[in-house]
Parts: structure tokens; sequence; C-alpha cells
């Protein structure tokens, strides 16, 4: 039996994972078995410049967090080895990052996730690593709102330039009448 520090630490890691789980847009939990210590860390880099947290954390310990934040259907895959990957802000980044990295090394499997406060499993996270960013269907919009606002500009622009070499014309034509 633990002794009350103990217990008490580990009471508060799961209610701090607890808690990165309620707030996270998105979570994948990944089998990270047969990743070497180059392809962890240069996983680590590239998760972190994603803002993405990445971290492992035992089973046990992890049971217990999903079961109090109410993510119960992922409790099956809480064995082996797991790594969890969660981002407050942008739900495909996670997964994006991951499914590449599964696709690389075989032996790094995918085993769920979880967006929005629903669990999905390792085929929806796939699916969702396919997603433009958040950023990217941001530039796509505000693309699409622009382009009929550069096409009016264009248009008075045109009108305003054939007025303007009209005008031109005019004042030439009276000059040369003027000073013939």
């Amino acid at each position: 039996m633990p002794n009350a520090k103990v217990l008490e630490e580990k009471k508060q890691l799961v209610a701090n994972l607890a808690d990165k789980f309620k707030n996270s847009a998105a979570g994948v939990l990944v089998d990270y078995q047969g990743i070497n210590v180059e392809q962890d860390t240069k996983l680590r880099v590239e998760l972190r410049e994603a803002g993405v947290d990445y971290f492992v954390f035992k089973n046990t310990l992890a049971r217990l967090a999903v079961k109090e934040c109410g993510f119960d259907e992922l409790l099956p895959v809480l064995e082996k080895m797991t790594a969890i990957a969660v981002s407050v802000k942008d739900p495909v980044a996670p997964a994006k990052i991951l499914t590449s990295y599964a696709a690389k090394i075989e032996t790094f499997n995918i085993k769920a996730g979880f967006v929005d406060g629903t669990v999905i499993d390792a085929q929806s996270v796939k699916q969702l690593a396919t997603l433009p960013s958040k950023e990217e269907l941001v530039a796509k919009i505000l693309g699409s709102l622009q382009s009929p606002i550069y096409g009016l500009v264009n248009v008075l622009n045109g009108n305003l330039r054939g007025l303007a070499c009209v005008l031109q014309a005019i004042c030439e034509k009276k000059a040369e009448s003027e000073g013939a």
C-alpha cells in the first residue's frame, strides 16, 4: 500500500490529466512501441511547434483520468505502451502529425482519439488528419470573400481609367483646336 504522500501525488496527476482531456479541442492516443530516441525527439519537437502537448502516462492512472472526464470508450485502448497528444487550439494538429509518423514507423500505431468531447476510433483519427488545418480553412474563406471584392474594384477602376482616358483625349483635342 503506497503511503499518503505518494497516493496524493498520483491523485493530483490523475486530476491534471483529466483537466487536459476536458480543456483540449482534440487528443490522440498512440502505441509508441518501436520508436527510437531520434524519432521520438523529432516527433516531440514537431508536436511542440504545433502547440501540442505530448506525454507518456501510466495506463492505470490514465484509466482513472478517462473515467473522471467521461471518456469511458477509451478504456479498452489503454493497454501496452500509450502516449497521449492533446491540443487546446487546433483539433487537427495532433492527428496530422501522429498519423504521418504512424505511416513512417510500422510499430507506431494510432489507438484512438477524441474531438470536442467525443471519442473517435483510429480510423476516424486518420480521417481527421486529412482535413486542412484551421489556418488553411481561414485562408481559403478569406480568399473566397476577397475575390468578388477585387473583381468589383477592378471593374470600378476600369471605368475610372476609361473616363480618365476620354477626358485626356478631349483635353488634347481642345488644346490642338485652340492652338491651330
